[in-house]
């Protein structure tokens, strides 16, 4: 799979073990994260991030800052984006399965790092169910 990832400075750590996963398992990342802990603004780095989801041009994104909060609003400005702030394994998989998330927002200062790659584990390895489920997606949008 190709993956694009973002992060601000609260999530610098948790992408570099995120992106180490990812290589390690044979995905393909573009790594749109700022690579230093020096304060920066989240939206420079996850609308990078959104526009490939939104462009097809991955099959997935992961976005980190210290809330997962910030990220996710930011990425959900895109159509066809739906970021999904996931602080569990049990969250991730629901929004996959009944949301068909395709962007994971991890909140990198209330979860650990071998959480949040547990969560990227899930995110990547579950489908969506469809059924019922892409009624409600349909509705998501506004345009």
């Amino acid at each position: 799979m190709k993956i694009a990832i973002g992060n601000d400075h609260a999530g610098t750590e948790y992408k570099n073990a995120i992106v180490r996963y990812l290589e390690t398992n044979g995905h393909e990342v573009e790594n749109f994260g700022t690579n230093t802990n020096e304060s920066v603004d989240y939206p420079d780095f996850i609308h990078p991030v959104a526009e490939k989801v939104e462009n097809e041009e991955v099959d997935f994104g992961i976005i980190i800052c210290g809330s997962g909060n910030g990220a996710s609003m930011t990425a959900n400005k895109h159509q066809k984006v739906r970021s999904a702030l996931c602080w569990t394994k049990e969250i991730t998989q629901l929004a996959r399965e009944h949301n068909d998330a395709n962007i994971l927002s991890i909140p990198a200062r209330f979860t650990s790092i071998p959480q949040a790659v547990g969560m990227v584990d899930t995110f990547l390895t579950t489908g969506f169910e469809g059924g019922r489920h892409q009624r409600r997606v349909d509705k998501i949008a506004c345009s």
